[in-house]
This record gives C-alpha cells, structure tokens and sequence, in this order.
C-alpha cells in the first residue's frame, strides 16, 4: 500500500525524486499531492503549507490532506515539524522522536466525526505515534549522519504568533519538550481514519525565556533536512503496514 511523508517548514520537495503533482479534492476541500515515480511509485508527498509556503499553521485544511491521503490507500504517515525547544535537553538542530502531544490549538477543523452516524467515534491515544516507526527513526538516524533524541511531547499551539515567556514556562511545568503550530489536529484526524503515524520534530530556535529573543538557527539547516527527508523515506522502507497498529475508535 502506499506511504506518504508529509513535509513541514522548509521541505516543500523530495530531493532527486521524479513526482507527478496531483490535485485531490473530497467532501472537505482539495489537497495538493505529489506522487512518487520510478522505486518511489509507493510514495505520497504532501507539504502543508504549501509549495510556497503560503498557508499559515491555522490555515492548514488539516481534514483535507489527511482525507486525500487516506483516499489515496495511505496506511502510514511519516511526517517532520519545525519547532521551538522548549527544553535544552532537546538540542536545536538535532530531531526529536515524537511520542506524545498537548493541544493548545483553538478553532480548527479538528475531527470527522462531525456526525454521530456509527457511534461518537473516540479515537484512542493512549500511544498516538507509531512506536515501531518510531524505534526505526531511532535505528536508522546514524546512517543518515543525525543526531535525534527519543521521547519528545510536542505542544502544539495556535500560531502563527510565537509563544510568550510566560506560556513556555506552563508548557515546561506540563511536560512539554518542543513548541510547534501544525501538530494538532494531524495527528489526531490520522488515527480517526486508522493511520499510521510517527513524527520527528527539528528544533530551529530555542523558545521565548530560554534566550533574550529568539534566534532561527540556519547553519547547515539544508543539509540537515536533506539528510531529514532521506531518513523519513528510509524509515517508511523498512517498516510495513502489518508491523504497525494504527489508533483504535472506541
């Protein structure tokens, strides 16, 4: 079956990969896809904020992509978020394995059960990122001459705005590791449709308190997300749709 990787800030393409672009609309909007070719004919890519980096975070048609992919026999989900550290135990520049997620976002589309037809539809999130694609992410990132670190719980928050000194502070007292806009509801209409999904998030700056101001670092940052893209795909290769469980309604 088919796999997509979905792209976030700064990957708008596959690297040295022939696609063929794709519009694909459903019952809530239409979503840009582009279609692997050649031994990547297995392979769905997906930027969610566009080519051009058009669509601010809570723009995004979060159902519409997710729904496309699912449409397209999509089993599993490889996607990367540029993000904040909120802790220095998460380096900047180096990828932090997702494991869990608090969801700060307000006003977005965030579900498909819109509609009590079979039930309310509760999703299950006991385990929201795949733990054997993300074991693999931790197997195989050496190869791919990266750093990553396991464990990360992603706070997910409205944007585009950052966040204040004072709200990184409660997301520290939380649990929280990195800051981010696009997470949520991703992750979450993902299960709902009973996909795999795993993520890896790249700090790019350190949050609002840790520093006088915030900083983007962007030495090397292609060449990271060069070798980024290479280990999302590797991880997508070597793991296979009976190996992974996928959240369950309840």
């Amino acid at each position: 079956m088919p796999v997509a990787l979905v792209g976030g800030t700064g990957i708008y393409n596959l690297p040295g990969i022939e696609v063929e672009e794709k519009l694909i609309t459903n019952q809530y909007g239409t979503a840009l896809v582009y279609l692997g070719k050649g031994e990547y004919e297995d392979v769905v890519f997906l930027t969610r904020h566009g080519a051009d980096h058009t669509t601010p975070p809570h723009k995004v048609n979060y159902r519409a992509n997710i729904k496309a992919l699912k449409d397209l026999g999509v089993a599993r989900i490889m996607s990367t978020y540029a993000v904040g550290a909120i802790t220095r135990d998460y380096p900047v520049m180096d990828l932090a394995v997702l494991r869990d997620f608090l969801d700060f976002t307000s006003g977005r589309e965030f579900t498909f059960f819109d509609e009590i037809t079979r039930g309310v539809g509760h999703v299950e999130m006991s385990a929201p990122f795949c733990p054997i694609m993300s074991a693999k992410i931790l197997e195989l990132a050496p190869k791919h001459d990266i750093k990553c670190h396991d464990g990360a719980t992603y706070v997910a928050t409205n944007g585009p705005r950052f966040e204040s000194p004072a709200e990184i502070k409660m997301y520290q007292m939380l649990g929280g590791h990195v800051v981010g806009m696009t997470c949520c509801p991703e992750v979450v209409l993902a299960g709902e449709l009973g996909i795999n999904f795993a993520a890896v998030a790249l700090p790019i700056n350190l949050a609002a308190g840790l520093e006088d101001k915030i900083t983007i670092v962007e030495d090397n940052i292609e060449k990271v997300r060069a070798n980024m893209v290479a280990l999302m795909l590797d991880v997508l290769k070597n793991t296979s749709d009976d190996q992974c469980q996928a959240p369950i309604l309840l």
